[in-house]
């Protein structure tokens, strides 16, 4: 009788267990679309900031080359930039000793047109090397290129307008090298008084 009883048992059992397979791979597939769903869309994300990764370092790889060309480019602009500085109280010198040169005195003469040669070559050199001169006189006043080493009044010229350059200033390739000292106009005040 004990082996009588057990096969009913199994018997129930069975349709019990055959039930619990029947609905299993329905949510097996179930779960198995919405891991592969899931899966797909991580791996999209990752895809997209893989994407967005690649593009950020192609971008500052771009400036980061553009950087290196300016400043190479301005490395072969300015390399003179030391050199002219210390060249240029050469062509002060020069042009105060043609300053001081008196015309009338035959052996003076002759020594100053040697200097104002020497003067001329030395100055195309340097243009020749993109250094220009600024020489800003009936100009008005730039804090930028001169430095004021006076302020008079002057009652015929407007308020900051250069009178007198005590030096020259210098520019190599457009960027400052030397200022122009100079004397700037004060321009005339009202004294209150009227005409």
């Amino acid at each position: 009788m004990s082996t009588g009883d057990e096969k009913p048992q199994e018997d129930n059992a069975e349709p019990d267990g055959a039930a619990t397979d029947e609905s299993n791979p329905a949510e097996a597939e179930n779960s198995a679309a919405e891991g592969a769903s899931d899966d797909v869309v991580t791996l999209r994300e990752a895809v997209s900031q893989a994407k967005d990764q690649v593009l950020r370092v192609q971008a500052e790889m771009q400036n980061l080359r553009r950087r290196v060309d300016r400043d190479i480019e301005n490395a072969h602009k300015f390399a003179l930039d030391k050199f002219v500085a210390e060249l240029l109280p050469v062509v002060d010198n020069l042009e105060r000793a043609v300053a001081t040169i008196d015309a009338s005195d035959d052996t003076q003469r002759a020594i100053g047109e040697g200097i104002e040669l020497t003067l001329k070559s030395f100055q195309d050199v340097l243009v020749r090397n993109k250094v220009e001169q600024v020489d800003p006189v009936r100009q008005g006043f730039d804090p930028e290129f001169h430095q004021a080493m006076a302020i008079v009044p002057h009652p015929e010229l407007a308020a900051n307008t250069v009178i007198e350059v005590f030096q020259k200033g210098y520019l190599l390739n457009g960027r400052l090298v030397r200022p122009a000292m100079v004397v700037v106009s004060k321009g005339v005040e009202n004294d209150g008084t009227q005409g």
